[in-house]
């Protein structure tokens, strides 16, 4: 309330929000100014028909999308994040509102909305394929499939709100800190019941959402892609009045083992922080990443490595707490020993550690009686506790879950 911001928003009135020359013009200074001068976070309310074509069809009128000079296209499609950007998915977007989407690093599309780089007219007369633009690019899509949408609205009302929550949690700029806001000092109570949404039994599966509700200042957060990589909780919060941004697995889904559609929604939010100087929280409770020929073939390891370099290039705060399991390469994605953890702490349930020990044993203790393997697993358990690594250091503390808080709003200070 109360800041500037800047918006850019196709009136779908005027040739249905065509664009050609004047209006690539118009938008190219615009975004320009805005990264050069203003420095504030820009809007683009969206409802596009693409190009049009009669404008654009000819060798001249074509090249004059570029705006007439050499690398003019460089505001348009270059997005640094020097000032948070928003995208708001208002009707049918094609074309340039489409590629805006995907720069931005916060998209809100409404329910009936189509967001497609094609309309589909041009789709059935170029590959002769005929799709609706909600098939092609509807909220079911983008919100679950492709990951483009960071949360669906039923109207405008709410969309409006929901841009006004995420710039709550963002500076003007870069160079700038988040907003910081007066604790109501309500919370402390809620983290005396952590325990009982976290199970006993170590096979048992859950919903890591309530534990993140105990830690965030009035159990209120801002979830980005909540059905997209569903395993990986990705959210902006608040504890004591600082914006964090929490990661956190979820076992609930796929026990929360990250595919590849979770590692890309976990690379995507570590440079979302890391851009605007949000610290960020890592809750561990995983089994590793999903493997498998599928996986293979969407180049599950190429992902691991990307999440994994976006992280170590992330220069913001970073606090990792490991509740149960964190196991292998996924321990190093959640930011576990050696992955750069300003602070790492650890419940005493927690399990570190190359795989399960169950799958452990099975694959050393081929061909071994019963009894064997069982002695080999009840070993290989309790070499994956807490303790050892925090003798040599490898964690710094090992905390009773109802001081999680606590502990998060004291390293935060």
């Amino acid at each position: 309330k109360g800041r500037q911001v800047a918006v850019i928003a196709n009136d779908f009135t005027v040739l249905a929000s065509t664009n050609a020359e004047v209006n690539l013009k118009k938008t190219l200074q615009f975004k320009k100014q805005i990264k050069e001068k203003a420095r504030v976070p820009l809007i683009w309310l969206g409802e596009s028909g693409g190009a049009r074509m009669p404008d654009c069809q000819g060798a001249k009128e074509f090249c004059s999308l570029s705006g007439g000079g050499v690398d003019t296209l460089a505001p348009a499609y270059t997005h640094l994040r020097t000032h948070p950007f928003i995208f708001a998915a208002m009707g049918e977007c094609y074309g340039i509102p489409d590629f805006q989407a995907a720069l931005a690093d916060f998209v809100v599309q409404v329910k009936g909305s189509v967001l497609s780089v094609s309309g589909p007219r041009a789709l059935a007369r170029a590959v002769g394929e005929s799709h609706s633009g909600e098939d092609m690019g509807g909220w079911k899509i983008h919100s679950r499939v492709t990951g483009l949408t960071d949360r669906v609205v039923e109207d405008e009302d709410e969309c409006f709100r929901m841009i006004r929550a995420f710039l709550d949690f963002m500076p003007d700029h870069c160079d700038q800190a988040p907003p910081r806001l007066p604790a109501s000092g309500q919370e402390e109570n809620r983290t005396d019941s952590i325990l009982d949404h976290f199970p006993s039994n170590r096979k048992q599966v859950y919903d890591m959402h309530p534990i993140v509700e105990c830690l965030a200042d009035g159990g209120e957060y801002l979830e980005l892609k909540p059905e997209f990589g569903a395993m990986l909780i990705t959210c902006l919060a608040r504890i004591e009045g600082a914006a964090v941004g929490i990661i956190a697995n979820n076992p609930a889904v796929n026990v929360g083992a990250m595919d590849v559609s979770g590692l890309d929604k976990l690379t995507g939010f570590i440079c979302l922080c890391d851009s605007f100087n949000i610290p960020m929280l890592f809750l561990h409770d995983t089994p590793g990443h999903q493997v498998g020929k599928e996986a293979e073939q969407k180049k599950v390891g190429a992902r691991v490595v990307r999440a994994q370099q976006a992280l170590f290039q992330a220069t913001v705060p970073k606090i990792s707490i490991i509740l149960r399991k964190s196991y292998g390469k996924a321990c190093t994605n959640m930011c576990g020993p050696g992955a750069g953890a300003d602070f790492l702490a650890a419940w005493p349930t927690a399990e570190i550690g190359f795989m399960d020990p169950e799958i452990a044993a099975d694959i050393v203790c081929q061909g071994l009686s019963q009894e064997e393997r069982d002695a080999a697993l009840e070993k290989m358990t309790g070499d994956l506790s807490p303790y050892p690594a925090a003798g040599s250091y490898y964690i710094q503390d090992i905390i009773d879950p109802r001081e999680t808080r606590n502990y998060l709003i004291n390293v935060l200070r």
